[in-house]
């Protein structure tokens, strides 16, 4: 039984003492890993770090988050010290509801501050021919954390500007998309359906730690795109939501074959290590949620979404 984490970003901060003692456990455990660019330096540095190892691919793009300076915590990494190198914020501290946050450190986490970059397409195109290169991500709109204070209709547009540009090396280079969104899904499905109208983005791509409703995936479903889970599966329902989650019940709605899994390491550990620092062979804790949620084996589960990520990354 062979497992792929489809998203996780084994070449961060977070991992800066044991890397490829991290990988090597990973890839023991039977864990193919994709290992996720945010901007332009761990874009680069996600190659350099695949071409070690079978079994590691990586993607390049660049996260909203980086489209504009701000500050923020992130409780998983090093700190502004390294700022080039503070990457990922889909759940820094303070971006989920607060029962959904691994248990708070009694050492205030450190903050991060991010540079403004912007898809500097010619550089990307040049990272696009590396071999280990799958895909063109992360890449897409966060609505969620928007600097305070600043013209934040100007930031969104710009958000949308940076992903077009992605969109269009993604359809030129023929790979697919690694998107994350949260708080945008109308306007990022309304910019996907730009593209689908014109026959562009063949590839379709993934929604990378998708927590929206059932309405919400069934769009991206219907338009070709698969939608990856996280450990936030995992998670127990909160009081009042019945016997399964919300997010679970989209799962259990969806057909495996429009699914796939990841960790997002170093974030968003499962249950049962929630609140520690994930691992991407960990994911086998994501199958097993699936699997649960549809009345099925685990390994149906690993088979289904190791094609899926197969298929679709054209591995």
């Amino acid at each position: 039984m062979q497992f792929f984490d489809t998203h996780c970003h084994v070449h961060f901060q977070a991992y800066k003492k044991d890397m490829d003692e991290i990988i090597l456990r990973s890839l023991e455990r039977d864990t193919f890993m994709i290992t996720v660019g945010t901007q332009s330096t761990t874009s680069r540095r996600g190659l350099e770090v695949a071409e070690n190892y079978r079994g590691l691919w990586a993607t390049v793009g660049l996260h909203p988050n980086h489209t504009c300076e701000q500050e923020f915590f992130d409780d998983q990494e090093l700190g502004p010290q390294d700022s080039e190198k503070s990457q990922n914020p889909d759940v820094a501290s303070g971006s989920l509801p607060s029962d959904l946050l691994p248990p708070t450190s009694s050492l205030p986490p450190p903050k991060i501050k991010t540079r403004r970059e912007t898809f500097d397409i010619d550089y990307y195109r040049s990272l696009c021919s590396h071999p280990k290169c799958l895909a063109i991500g992360e890449v897409g709109l966060d609505y969620y954390r928007l600097p305070e204070g600043g013209d934040q209709a100007q930031i969104i547009k710009n958000q949308k500007q940076q992903f077009r540009l992605a969109c269009n090396l993604a359809d030129e280079v023929d790979k697919p998309l690694v998107i994350h969104c949260r708080d945008a899904h109308a306007d990022l499905v309304a910019i996907l359906d730009e593209y689908l109208a014109s026959g562009r983005l063949t590839r379709r791509g993934v929604v990378h730690c998708f927590t929206g409703t059932l309405e919400e995936a069934q769009r991206y479903v219907d338009r070709g795109f698969l939608v990856s889970f996280t450990g936030i599966l995992t998670f127990p329902p909160r009081k009042g939501e019945g016997k399964i989650s919300p997010l679970q019940a989209v799962v259990q709605a969806l057909p495996l074959s429009s699914i796939m899994i990841e960790t997002d390491a170093p974030y968003l550990a499962p249950v049962p290590y929630r609140g520690e620092r994930n691992e991407p062979w960990m994911v086998q804790f994501v199958a097993q949620t699936i699997a649960d949620i549809k009345g099925v084996t685990v390994e149906e589960v690993a088979k289904a979404t190791f094609e899926n990520a197969k298929r679709l990354f054209g591995i």
